[in-house]
């Protein structure tokens, strides 16, 4: 696959310069040593090999890709560098503390800005704009939502400049969509250009002495060894981040379930829709309803929107024509008209998806087992833009054997169970999506909270 091919991955690919979309850099040549290994060059690759150059520059680090760069999330997410983590406080709380669990969020909170720091001191145009983000309450049921979920924050000690409860005209300033009837607003997110990111960053730990093989596919993690198609390197250190991947893997097939979420782009927009609509600060938007729609507006004026709805594949399958399903474009292009009817005057440019991890209880983690040497990060549920800079930084720690705020926060060395077997996680991922959707459904025609999507909460880890 030459560089120009990967384009079509997503609208974010599309638009990157040619300098930064090629030329492809060479597999792995024959076996060879390292001090440490990376497999997969994502976000929590690139950022873990980016942080340990930093910290000790005289470390051999090796990055192993099975395509380019980016090829991933990374390179096909909805641009949200986010201080959002899957699971509640009260969940994490419940297997550490009540201090431990704000630690972790105050820790989300700094790594949007630190995300910001290194794209400006690594001189990467990434589009970084902190404009926070609004999530929308359009019906009185989610209103409520609204106003519960700043309430929890208000028990755990945040305060109106973290978490805010927005009336409906403020609301409205920020983004004017139908039916507004109030918001939630956290200044602790950033939009950004994800595949200028990903690809400004394998440029930088370049730079900083790391070698990157793309091409090279890893066929098994082994203590002291990573085996490759084009030979194996021995290391002492091993670092996996392969996100959703991982469950193609030996030995890995349960870790992780890939769940599709799908996005589109739309043309440039006039400047004075774009004064009708808002989103002046480059907030990111969403709202209370149960399935996830997420959006932004892209520093050329676009709408990028996406959501989830796509099935889960039998067998964690992951294949190339999954990122297309026309029955879920179709729905993203009918609620992004259903809250912005003018968009409906112009055209859709780009449609793409890719494969998100989840773990069996949605909790996301990062370690480092001593015994084998092995490390690991992910599960983000589709939060890990900011969430793999964090679990980066924490990897470099425990890789050099470091003691630091990070290495205590609770997601540390904390393992979630395994999925079901097939066909069970394929019947129960698939379920649970469906009741995600019919409950919002559910609750348009009841105008009461409904029940359905609470009916799968302990197969779905309570998310």
């Amino acid at each position: 696959m030459t560089p120009r091919d990967y384009r079509s991955l997503s609208f974010w690919w599309d638009s990157l310069p040619d300098d930064l979309a090629g030329p492809a850099r060479p597999p792995l040549e024959g076996s060879t040593t390292a001090d440490v290994v990376v497999v997969g060059a994502g976000y929590t690759g690139l950022w873990t090999a980016y942080y340990l150059a930093l910290a000790d520059p005289t470390l051999r680090v090796v990055v192993l890709e099975a395509e380019t760069a980016g090829f991933g999330a990374s390179g096909r997410n909805g641009g949200w560098a986010s201080a959002l983590f899957p699971t509640s406080l009260d969940k994490v709380a419940a297997s550490s503390s009540r201090p431990a669990a704000v630690s972790l969020l105050e820790a989300m909170f700094d790594t949007v800005d630190e995300v910001g720091r290194v794209a400006e001191a690594e001189g990467i145009d990434c589009h970084f704009r902190k404009g926070g983000t609004v999530v929308l309450a359009r019906t009185p049921v989610q209103l409520e939502r609204a106003r519960a979920e700043i309430a929890d924050h208000r028990s755990w000690g945040f305060g109106p400049e973290d978490f805010a409860l927005l009336s409906a005209a403020e609301a409205q300033e920020r983004l004017g969509a139908t039916d507004v009837l109030g918001a939630t607003y956290s200044p602790h997110c950033a939009s950004i250009h994800p595949a200028l990111l990903v690809r400004g960053l394998a440029l930088a730990v370049e730079r900083h002495g790391v070698t990157i093989h793309e091409r090279t596919r890893v066929t098994s993690i082994e203590p002291g060894v990573v085996r490759t198609e084009h030979g194996d390197v021995r290391a002492p250190r091993i670092v996996r981040a392969t996100e959703a991947w991982t469950a193609q893997l030996p030995g890995h097939e349960r870790d992780i379930a890939p769940v599709y979420s799908l996005v589109l782009a739309t043309e440039p927009l006039p400047a004075a829709l774009w004064d009708e609509i808002g989103l002046r600060a480059g907030e990111t938007f969403a709202d209370h309803r149960h399935l996830i729609i997420y959006g932004q507006r892209t520093a050329d004026g676009r709408f990028v929107f996406g959501g989830r709805g796509a099935p889960y594949h039998l067998g964690s399958r992951i294949r190339s024509e999954f990122d297309r399903e026309p029955e879920v474009f179709d729905e993203l292009w009918r609620v992004l008209r259903e809250l912005f009817p003018a968009v409906g005057a112009y055209a859709v440019t780009h449609t793409w998806g890719g494969p998100l991890g989840i773990p069996r209880d949605w909790y996301p983690s990062v370690g480092l087992d001593p015994g084998t040497g092995i490390g690991w990060a992910g599960g983000y549920v589709g939060d890990g833009v900011a969430s793999s800079n964090l679990a980066g930084r924490t990897l470099a720690d425990l890789v050099r054997g470091v003691s630091t705020v990070r290495t205590a926060l609770p997601w540390v060395n904390r393992r979630s169970p395994r999925w079901e077997p097939e066909p069970l996680r394929w019947l129960g991922v698939n379920l649970g999506l469906r009741v995600m959707a019919s409950a919002d459904g559910a609750e348009e025609r009841s105008g009461r909270p409904s029940r359905r999507a609470d009916l799968l909460a302990p197969f779905l880890g309570g998310h």
